[in-house]
């Protein structure tokens, strides 16, 4: 310790008295330097240095340090305070009275370092405390410090302004409050209260601050202006709390209580109130708390509450003064209204608002969208008589025109309730006048642009929903907010366009001329252009659609891609001449190298796929085909058809399509085209890789058809081919016989049968070289015969093929006998060697081949025809009775029976001898011919006897005939009548030139048919007295069938008009090869003749009853049960009858197929059942002879038919019982109807009587 420590402290007192006030002197001269530099600074707002204020704040740190301070020193300390204050307010003076700076209001630093100048002030006199000579220094501190706060508060600096506001809260806690009398004291204890309260809340301290507001209560001293004060606080936290867009439930009571303490406040406030001024003030105060109350029950959905606070407001106090008429109200109270779904109320607080000119725009067009949006589509037109009223009333600017449209509007394009309606709406709104003329002005450009926004954007809406109506309305509305200036003529050329699409999608196309005329004087271009084609489309104006597809192109700024949007609208109108001349006209740009959006292939498939929608294009489609192929071999099939894939797709589609044409052309009989197309289908097959196999055949396929076709069109014009002609169709012929090699010997390799190629493409083949190698004047029937001999040898080979070859080769200006003969004798050889030969086949083949004999060889090779019958006779033995056909038959016989008639009449016994023996031979193994052969053996006897004595020359000899003739059969040859042939020689003495078959056209009504009559010759022969004599057969001849069955359908209909008609079905249209003078074009149809058998017993006698069923024969399916008529004891069985005529037996045969309700066929055991009882029992004994099933002749399907085997016989014991029939044979009318008379009761079918009349 040092000495002068050690000293007491009464010693050194005085010392440090004296050090200490030096020390504040030194302070206090500090801190009044700086406040006398503060009182001379500039009054700008960069003249307030931060130093100041941070050496005052050192400096004062310093003193504060140093107390305890006289009563002087603090009264130098509250003086220096005081001229720091006063500084601070003449420098804010100052800045306030300013003229205008560069800055619009003081600098942040400035605001900052005057406001710490004051809180230095503040802390100066808090430091100096009570000072004698200063009253209520307390008050007055705090007084500093409220105010420093405040400032601190207005520049967001909470923490130093809670801090003044508790540093004055502390200082004025001392005090006694209800000792307090000064107004001014008093206000500022309430100012304190809720600054502080107004600090606590912004930090989000709410409890400190309803607190703090609670304290300030007892501090009203039962002043109005202090209710007044303390009221407004709370409205203003209720309406923070409003504020921050928090609907919770919690937040809603939380305003609403504030609301409360201000409303009660107000109340009280009024009570204390002394001047009407103040009754004024806190009867508008307690008005707007009443809004708010009234906003906070709105957002709380008590709408009721609402309504009564509304009530309250406007009937006021009840003493006779006016009530509340704030613009609010009638918004609180038709949302209310809204609320309780009571719009009538609401639209009568809506209409209220057009009379009251109080209510700014921005509240009623507010108001406008709420109810809207409460009331929808009903209160649209509300809406649109309230807003035309407030146009009448007070000035309504654009912006809010554009408001109300915008929300009637909503999103009318989503398919909402009501939207046309809010639509019609809004379209009536906006076409007034006064609206429009709302939007005249230049300043309002803007609002324009955007209403003719919402118009358009709501008809194109309309418009992709397909409502064309609205769609234009609104289209047409939306013009009206376009100027009439040239920078806006492209938009409202637009819009004509547009319209003319509306007007289009509705069909009025006289509008949509107008609007496109519009709008192409406005802006013309390919857009305007193509739609006037679409009006030329819609108006069926095929003719102006392709003028205008030509006006398109010169359009400025045309593309290609119009072509294809003109085909696509063509072909959805159905107007394929116009897509034709879309897709011609755009094939026209590919050649000019021009890149082009779709390849060229496309538009030609395309254009190819339209023109076959319509039959008569196939010259076109032709001559598009084969651009195809020259475009594919000019530029590359890759670059053309595509790579991969999609090249060989295209290549694909384009040879099958030609095959579908082509084979198309060939069934209509156009044979030209039909070998054009089939020989494109070998070129595109060329583009592809042809080692396919499949391809290969294709290709083979329609080069052999292509000829095929060539030799039809030949034949069709009657023109012969050309030389040109003759060598294209060798070569063809050569490619495919080339092909089909190659195919045949690949399979061969892989095995013995040929899989791969169809035999009849082979034969064919076959039959196309045969036809055109004859026409080559070298070596043409060399390669005709090496042609057939090689199909001879192959697998492919067909006895039928052969047969057909062998029929043309014997027949025509071509014919090649040796071929003929070839074929006709391989075929038999074939036809015999098979398990089970067909003999109608056999038959045709013998009898064609002794005409071949006959004519070719004649007398000079006797021997080789005498072989044939001989043949023939050989393979007729041991055949069952039938198998072989019986016509055929006695054809042989009575033909080598009438060969002898020369050898007869020359005198040549051996001869004669040799071919009645052989005509005897034959009869023999002919069924039906027992009178014939009696007659045949009579005559031979005879004749034996009369060779013996020497008197048999020129005797007379009985000619057999039997008809039907087949003068047919050789009708390309120099024909000699069978009569001239084989009768002038006896009646005329004329000499015999050829021997063929009687001719039976050369009969007419004067010629005679006589019965022979087995015994009675002498009287045979004594009736010959006519030019001929001919043995009537009972038979029918092709040609009368089709009279006779024409007659038939028509006495039919006439007299069994109950029952379903007969009718004549054409048959299918064969190859021109197959013709023959046997065959019939036709048969004779009926069908869906339904049976009701009883279920119960199955054996009685069965009903018939008609049901009509709709189709042909030839579709097969079952009934229709809904004609069908079913009970719980019958079964419906149906019947289809055909009459067919048999080239073989030469008379008409019944066909049948019977099924049930279902469509199941009948069994032969079930049929049975439902044949009459006579015809059962004889199905019982001739199961096999009396019905047979075998396949239609021309629906290729199992039927069962009537055997017509002895048809023949009893239509001739018919015929006898009438004299004029058996003398001059039965009436063609009448022939199918008497066949039917006998046939149709075997199967329940009876003819009427007067049917069979002649004359009905």
């Amino acid at each position: 310790m040092k000495i002068t420590e050690m000293y007491s402290p009464d010693l050194r007192k005085p010392d440090q008295f004296i050090q200490s006030n030096h020390l504040h002197q030194h302070l206090l001269s500090q801190i009044e330097s700086l406040i006398i530099q503060t009182e001379n600074l500039s009054p700008n707002y960069h003249s307030l240095p931060e130093t100041i204020s941070s050496d005052l704040r050192q400096t004062l740190t310093h003193l504060t340090q140093l107390p305890p301070f006289p009563n002087s020193l603090k009264l130098h300390i509250w003086k220096l305070a005081y001229r720091l204050w006063n500084a601070c307010i003449d420098i804010s003076n100052a800045v306030s009275i300013l003229p205008s700076s560069p800055s619009p209001s003081p600098s942040s630093s400035f605001v900052e370092n005057h406001a710490k100048l004051r809180h230095i002030a503040a802390d100066m006199i808090s430091l100096a405390g009570d000072v004698t000579s200063v009253t209520s220094p307390a008050v007055k501190s705090a007084s500093f410090y409220l105010k420093t706060g405040l400032i601190w508060h207005d520049l967001r600096t909470f923490d130093l302004a809670s801090s003044c506001f508790e540093r004055a809260t502390d200082i004025v806690s001392k005090l006694d409050i209800a000792a307090i009398s000064d107004s001014g004291e008093r206000k500022m204890l309430l100012d304190l209260n809720l600054a502080r309260s107004r600090t606590a809340w912004e930090i989000s301290d709410r409890n400190l601050a309803i607190i703090l507001l609670t304290r300030a209560k007892t501090l009203l001293f039962g002043s109005s202006d202090h209710y007044k004060q303390l009221a407004n606080q709370y409205l203003i936290f209720g309406k923070s709390v409003l504020s921050k867009n928090n609907d919770t439930d919690s937040s809603l009571k939380e305003a609403l209580k504030l609301m409360s303490e201000a409303l009660d406040l107000s109340e009280k406030g009024s009570s204390a109130a002394r001047t009407r001024e103040q009754i004024m003030e806190l009867k508008e105060l307690r008005s707007k708390s009443l809004r708010f109350i009234s906003a906070v029950h709105l957002q709380k959905g008590e709408y009721e509450s609402v309504i009564k606070c509304v009530k309250v407001l406007r009937e006021g106090n009840g003493g006779g003064d006016g009530g509340d008429q704030h613009a609010s109200l009638p918004v609180l109270a038709m949302k209310a209204w809204l609320g309780l779904g009571r719009y009538g109320e609401a639209e009568k607080e809506l209409r209220d608002m057009v009379v009251n000119k109080g209510i700014p725009e921005s509240v009623w067009v507010s108001a406008v969208e709420a109810y809207f949006d409460a009331a929808g589509t009903a209160g649209a037109e509300t809406v649109k008589g309230v807003f035309l009223g407030l146009l009448g009333r007070c000035q309504v600017s654009a912006r809010a025109a554009f408001r109300v449209a915008n929300r009637v509007l909503g999103r009318v394009g989503s398919g909402g309730e009501g939207s046309s309606l809010r639509t019609k709406v809004v379209a009536d709104l906006v076409s007034d006048e006064r609206v429009v003329a709302l939007f005249a002005s230049e300043a309002t450009a803007k609002e324009r642009a955007a209403m003719h926004a919402v118009l358009w954007n709501c008809a194109s809406e309309h418009f992709r929903s397909k409502d064309y109506e609205t769609s234009a309305v609104m289209f047409e509305k939306s013009l009206l907010y376009i100027s009439h200036d040239i920078e806006n003529r492209i938009l409202r050329a637009k819009g004509f366009r547009v319209l003319c699409l509306c007007y289009l999608g509705l069909s009025q196309l006289d509008r949509a001329q107008e609007y496109i005329n519009e709008a192409e004087k406005l802006e013309p271009n390919i857009a305007c252009a193509f739609l006037k084609f679409k009006i030329y489309l819609q108006n069926n104006d095929h003719s102006g659609a392709i003028n205008q597809v030509q006006a398109m192109k010169t359009c400025f700024d045309f593309t290609p891609d119009f072509l294809c949007l003109s085909a696509h609208e063509a072909v959805a109108c159905h107007a394929l001449p116009v897509a034709i001349s879309s897709l011609s006209n755009l094939l026209s740009f590919y050649t000019l190298g021009r890149s082009m959006p779709t390849t060229e292939v496309v538009v030609l498939r395309t254009l190819i796929t339209i023109l076959i929608q319509d039959p008569g294009n196939e010259v076109e489609v032709l001559k598009f085909m084969k651009r195809v192929h020259d475009r594919a071999s000019e530029l590359g099939t890759e670059c053309f058809f595509g790579k991969e894939e999609t090249g060989r797709r295209e290549k694909n589609w384009f040879a099958v399509t030609s095959w579908n044409i082509g084979t198309t052309c060939g069934k209509e009989k156009k044979y030209e085209l039909c070998a054009e197309f089939l020989r494109l289908v070998s070129g595109f097959y060329g583009l592809v890789d042809c080692q396919e196999e499949e391809n290969s055949i294709m290709v083979c396929k329609s080069l052999i058809l292509s000829v095929t076709a060539m030799v039809a069109s030949e034949n069709q014009k009657k023109t012969a081919l050309t030389d040109s002609e003759v060598k294209q169709a060798v070569e063809l012929l050569d490619r495919a016989g080339k092909i089909l090699t190659s195919i045949s010997a690949g399979t061969q390799l892989g095995g013995d049968k040929i899989t791969t190629v169809e035999p009849d493409l082979f034969f064919v083949h076959t039959f196309n070289a045969y036809d055109i190698y004859g026409r080559l004047d070298n070596c043409g029937p060399q390669q005709q015969l090496h042609f057939v001999k090689s199909f001879a040898g192959s697998k492919a080979c067909d006895p039928k093929h052969l047969l057909q070859i062998g029929l043309s080769a014997s027949q025509g200006p071509r014919s090649n006998p040796e071929v003929a003969s070839f074929a006709l004798n391989e075929c038999l050889s074939g036809l015999l060697s098979s398990p089970s030969p067909g003999y109608p086949d056999v038959a045709l083949i013998v009898r064609r081949l002794i005409a071949l004999a006959s004519i070719h060889k004649g007398d000079s090779d006797d021997n080789a025809v005498h072989n044939l019958y001989k043949q023939a006779y050989r393979i007729m033995v041991g055949l069952k009775e039938g198998e072989y056909p019986t016509e055929e038959g006695k054809w042989l016989a009575m033909t080598a029976w009438n060969r002898a008639a020369v050898p007869v009449r020359l005198g040549q016994v051996d001869a004669a001898q040799r071919w009645m023996d052989a005509g005897l031979e034959l009869a023999r193994e002919v069924s039906g011919m027992e009178t014939y052969r009696a007659c045949m053996e009579d005559f031979a006897t005879a004749f034996n006897k009369k060779s013996q004595s020497h008197s048999n020359a020129g005797c007379a000899f009985v000619w057999l005939v039997v008809i039907p003739l087949t003068e047919e059969y050789l009708r390309k040859y120099k024909f000699i009548s069978a009569i001239d042939a084989q009768l002038l020689d006896i009646w005329d003495r004329r000499s015999v030139f050829a021997l063929g078959s009687p001719n039976l056209k050369m009969f007419n009504e004067s010629g005679d048919q006589i019965e022979f009559s087995e015994g009675d010759e002498d009287g045979f022969f004594k009736t010959l007295q006519i030019p001929s004599c001919v043995f009537w057969t009972s038979k029918c001849h092709p040609n009368d069938f089709s009279v006779a069955a024409h007659v038939f359908t028509e006495r039919w209909e006439r007299n069994n008009s109950s029952s379903p008609s007969w009718f004549w079905v054409n048959s299918p249209k064969g190859p021109p090869f197959l013709a023959s003078s046997q065959h019939v074009e036709g048969y004779l149809s009926l069908e869906s003749i339904c049976v009701l058998v009883s279920a119960e017993d199955s054996n009685e006698e069965v009903s018939c009853t008609v049901e009509e069923e709709a189709g042909f024969s030839e579709i097969e399916g079952a009934a229709d049960s809904a004609t069908l008529v079913q009970s719980n004891r019958h079964e419906a069985h149906y019947y289809d009858f055909h009459i067919v005529y048999s080239a073989s037996y030469r008379v008409p045969v019944l066909y049948f197929r019977a099924y049930c309700s279902d469509g199941r066929p009948l069994l032969l055991n079930e049929i049975e059942k439902d044949l009459p009882a006579c015809s059962s029992k004889v199905l019982l004994e001739t199961k096999w002879t009396f019905i047979t099933q075998e396949e239609h002749p021309f629906l290729n399907r199992p039927w069962y038919k009537l055997h017509p085997c002895g048809t023949s016989e009893w239509m001739k014991l018919l015929c006898l019982g009438d004299e004029v029939a058996a003398k001059n044979g039965l009436a063609i009318e009448l022939y199918l109807v008497s066949w039917f008379s006998v046939v149709g009761q075997v199967v329940g079918l009876k003819t009427p009587l007067e049917m069979v009349k002649k004359s009905v």
